[in-house]
């Protein structure tokens, strides 16, 4: 198994919207932080060839809350793919505090490329598999 690339990080800012009633965000957007993120990552990272080919579609999200954050914090949202199958793609999220990095949530997310123009799952390449993966290779065909 190979190394895994260094966390891709994205800066986000805790806005009126994010705040429920509790007074702190709200899990909901903890959640698009985990989506914004991995979007992020796939379109700074991937290649143009592979972005116009592929889109993705989330299975499963695991997410465990660890501290709050309030209106005005500054978060650091810090992603990377661990193990990858065929079709399954394991992305792991944490969301911290920039402050002070405390860790206020960490997720994750079971993702599966599909083909843009088929609509069904498709296998990435290898480009993209040694940009992102640290799991076995597709079996062969």
């Amino acid at each position: 198994m190979s190394q895994s690339p260094e966390p891709f990080e994205l800066a986000l800012q805790v806005r009126p919207e994010d705040i429920d009633e509790l007074g702190h965000v709200n899990n909901v957007s903890y959640l698009r932080w985990v989506q914004d993120v991995a979007v992020a990552h796939w379109r700074a990272v991937a290649p143009l060839t592979d972005q116009a080919k592929l889109q993705w579609i989330i299975l499963r999200h695991e997410i465990d809350y660890k501290r709050p954050a309030y209106l005005g914090d500054e978060i650091l949202a810090r992603t990377w793919v661990g193990t990858a199958t065929r079709i399954r793609f394991e992305r792991h999220t944490e969301i911290v505090r920039a402050s002070d990095f405390t860790l206020l949530a960490k997720a994750r997310t079971l993702w599966c490329p599909m083909g843009v123009k088929t609509g069904k799952p498709a296998v990435v390449s290898n480009e993209v598999r040694a940009c992102f993966s640290v799991g076995p290779a597709p079996a062969a065909q």
